[in-house]
């Protein structure tokens, strides 16, 4: 496919974020030190695009409405979920699996509650999206770091490595599949190892399937759920936050098809007195349908086309080395063969660029020599971007 991409005005149109309290671009000054008014934000994993129509006009009739009262019954967003984990998935799943969380980093907060101690080992396959460890360590649960190796430019998991690893102390693994940084899709073979390494060691497996509606063309995402021998050790975690660009709203799935499992984590949220978000259910509900279907597909082209950009133009800067993005919109470029300090690379990225974006080290062993740079925004500033660390860059030429 030519890298001239047909563009899309939904996905093209530029729309300011500054002074509208969006993290990802009024907090980067404070973090980074990058000016909101000459950088690009490309740290926070939101996109700079609207939510398709459905989901506008859903909210609007709310607004129109005018009352905002408790929901009632969840039943209609039950079976929304289930259309579209049939529909594009090809997962069937019950109503009563389905647990509505304050998204997904709660969803991982409270897996780690209902089914760990403290002082018990959870699994990170690392380098990973930052919020697991931070979660792990605030609930005083160990990190237990398998590090992801590299082969032929994409990550891999080594169990070999990781049955050696093992204490007897461990009690969860926390599965990031697709993959956010390194945007793999794991296969199903991938899958059926960690499903046996799981039962070889009695681990509870939290897959966390934010990003799988937002896969390249050529790979076919696959749920753990479909895996053998792991569903009643299995959490599966899934949300329209990531592909519909609605975190804000704040509402998540856990879905655990196993009754005894879903008998403990069921106790643990009425302990909490936790209930849904009535906007996040209504939002959730519009998106999860074939208009959304539709928005999504024609999304993950434009991602797709923003994706080939940026890895052509940072590839050829001597030194840099954009990870191929099976999944997601996050980008994962190495910068170790510069022969730079973290420092100097850090410096000009942000100060000689303009750009924040996520410094590796925080995504755990692994991930030191890595930026993270977020694709999910109008093409003119992926191109932007590119301009920027060429020319940052440019002595390495």
């Amino acid at each position: 496919m030519s890298l001239d991409t047909p563009h899309d005005a939904r996905f093209d149109t530029l729309i300011d974020r500054r002074g509208t309290d969006c993290c990802k671009w009024d907090s980067m000054q404070q973090t980074y030190g990058v000016s909101a008014d000459q950088g690009l934000a490309m740290w926070v994993a939101d996109m700079d695009f609207r939510p398709p129509d459905c989901v506008q006009h859903a909210l609007q009739g709310m607004i129109d409405h005018g009352v905002y009262g408790y929901y009632g019954s969840e039943d209609s967003y039950r079976e929304t979920i289930q259309w579209w984990m049939q529909e594009r998935h090809g997962w069937q799943i019950e109503k009563n699996w389905i647990f509505n969380t304050h998204g997904l980093v709660n969803g991982t907060g409270l897996c780690i509650d209902a089914f760990t101690e403290p002082g018990d080992g959870v699994i990170l396959f690392t380098p990973v999206y930052h919020a697991f460890a931070r979660v792990i360590d605030a609930a005083e649960r160990k990190i237990v770091e398998c590090p992801l190796v590299q082969v032929d430019g994409q990550y891999q998991m080594d169990f070999d490595a990781y049955d050696a690893q093992m204490t007897g102390a461990e009690k969860m693994i926390i599965l990031c599949s697709p993959h956010n940084p390194g945007g793999r899709v794991w296969t199903r073979e991938e899958l059926q190892q960690l499903a046996d390494f799981a039962r070889r060691h009695d681990l509870i497996l939290v897959s966390d399937e934010i990003h799988h509606d937002l896969v390249m063309p050529g790979h076919s995402h696959i749920p753990a759920a479909l895996i053998d021998g792991i569903t009643d050790r299995l959490i599966m975690m899934t949300a329209t936050s990531k592909t519909f660009n609605l975190a804000g709203h704040h509402t998540g799935n856990v879905i655990i098809e196993d009754p005894d499992l879903r008998a403990i984590f069921s106790r643990r949220m009425s302990a909490l007195g936790l209930s849904a978000n009535s906007f996040g259910l209504v939002m959730a509900k519009a998106a999860y349908s074939p208009e959304g279907a539709a928005w999504v597909d024609d999304l993950t082209e434009y991602l797709d086309g923003n994706r080939r950009l940026f890895d052509t133009a940072v590839n050829a800067i001597p030194g840099l080395s954009s990870m191929n993005l099976e999944s997601t919109y996050l980008a994962w470029v190495d910068f170790e063969d510069t022969g730079m300090e973290t420092t100097e690379i850090i410096r000009r990225v942000q100060e000689d660029a303009q750009i924040a974006a996520n410094h590796g080290s925080s995504f755990g062993t692994g991930g030191e020599s890595f930026m993270r740079f977020n694709l999910g925004t109008p093409r003119s500033r992926v191109k932007e971007a590119c301009e920027r660390l060429a020319t940052a860059f440019g002595d390495l030429q």
